[in-house]
């Protein structure tokens, strides 16, 4: 993304274009995104903030100011358009009843890239609205394969990749969502067990918004009919430079084995014992084989395909949004 013309006031042109060719975004740097926030009130404090960052991703009331907030705005308008028109293909085209379905937002980005606080504080920022009170956060780690599956099929070391996921029962899910089904149960993943929760279900019972999060929302599956992102009213991809992802990935690895490994029933409490050395040297093994690779393959090329791409700096401040015009 260095490599275009960063002009917020019309179309990006690359530097190096087919013949004719503009693609599809407007790059806002952060000052005139923010501007974007119009009179929006600020609507989270800093105790809000504070329950919702994630480990060693710094947020503060500017970035909910200068981000969040506009966003939020802009968001806010698409649900009403999105409300306006199925109401009037149903009354006015179907005479039918008009009903209210979610608006599903689905958000993608690599592992380390800050995908899980980047939601918490979107949903938090949505549900202040008076229209769409009813936000629900869903991840896409419910839908992994359980660990017994995953090592049945020779899959372990293929965590995050697209064949360790559960794809129907992910797409059966988003069906019904949008079929207007109501308390449809999504199974819990518990990052302490790298496992799903047998037993275990988070509850969905059509909400106003639904955010859907995770690495692989916006792939595309060849041979399936369907995939996550025919359901969703509008996308996000949360972008960085890979190294700087990489580096964010080493210090949530050092800090997690400092905390979380060191609990007994931690699936990783065998690093709990590293030195720091060579718990740097675990971390970047693990992201150069399994998490670098995923990136590049599977979850990168999908980013062009989002109607917002947000770049972050390795201050993981968000610096420049990209908004898709058509």
């Amino acid at each position: 993304m260095e490599n275009c013309v960063l002009d917020a006031a019309r179309p990006v042109i690359s530097t190096h274009p087919s013949p004719g060719m503009v693609q599809p975004y407007m790059i806002f740097p952060r000052p005139e995104w923010a501007a974007l926030r119009a009179n929006v009130p600020q609507s989270l404090g800093e105790a809000d903030i504070a329950s919702l960052r994630g480990r060693n991703e710094p947020v503060s009331l500017e970035d909910i100011s200068e981000i969040y907030l506009p966003l939020s705005r802009l968001l806010n308008l698409h649900v009403m358009a999105t409300r306006g028109l199925n109401n009037m293909v149903k009354s006015a085209f179907m005479g039918a009843p008009a009903v209210t379905l979610p608006f599903v937002i689905g958000i993608a980005g690599s592992v380390g890239v800050g995908k899980s606080t980047f939601a918490r504080l979107l949903q938090a920022v949505l549900s202040r609205w008076p229209d769409h009170p009813n936000v629900a956060l869903v991840t896409t780690d419910g839908f992994l394969h359980s660990t017994r599956e995953l090592e049945a099929r020779r899959l372990m070391h293929r965590k995050g990749f697209p064949e360790s996921y559960d794809l129907r029962q992910m797409i059966t899910f988003l069906g019904a969502l949008k079929a207007g089904e109501r308390n449809l149960k999504v199974p819990v993943y518990s990052h302490e067990a790298y496992d799903i929760v047998p037993g275990r279900y988070q509850v969905i019972d059509q909400p106003d918004i639904l955010i859907f999060e995770g690495l692989n929302v916006l792939q595309t599956v060849s041979e399936q009919p369907f995939m996550a992102s025919d359901f969703f009213d509008f996308s996000i991809y949360l972008d960085a430079d890979t190294q700087v992802i990489e580096d964010w990935y080493v210090r949530r690895f050092l800090l997690l084995q400092q905390t979380a490994f060191r609990k007994p029933n931690s699936y990783f409490h065998h690093y709990a014992d590293l030195s720091p050395g060579e718990a740097e040297h675990r971390a970047r093994d693990i992201w150069r084989r399994i998490n670098l690779p995923n990136l590049q393959q599977n979850i990168l090329p999908t980013r062009e395909r989002a109607r917002v791409i947000m770049h972050k700096s390795p201050s993981h401040a968000i610096d420049t949004v990209w908004m898709r015009q058509i």
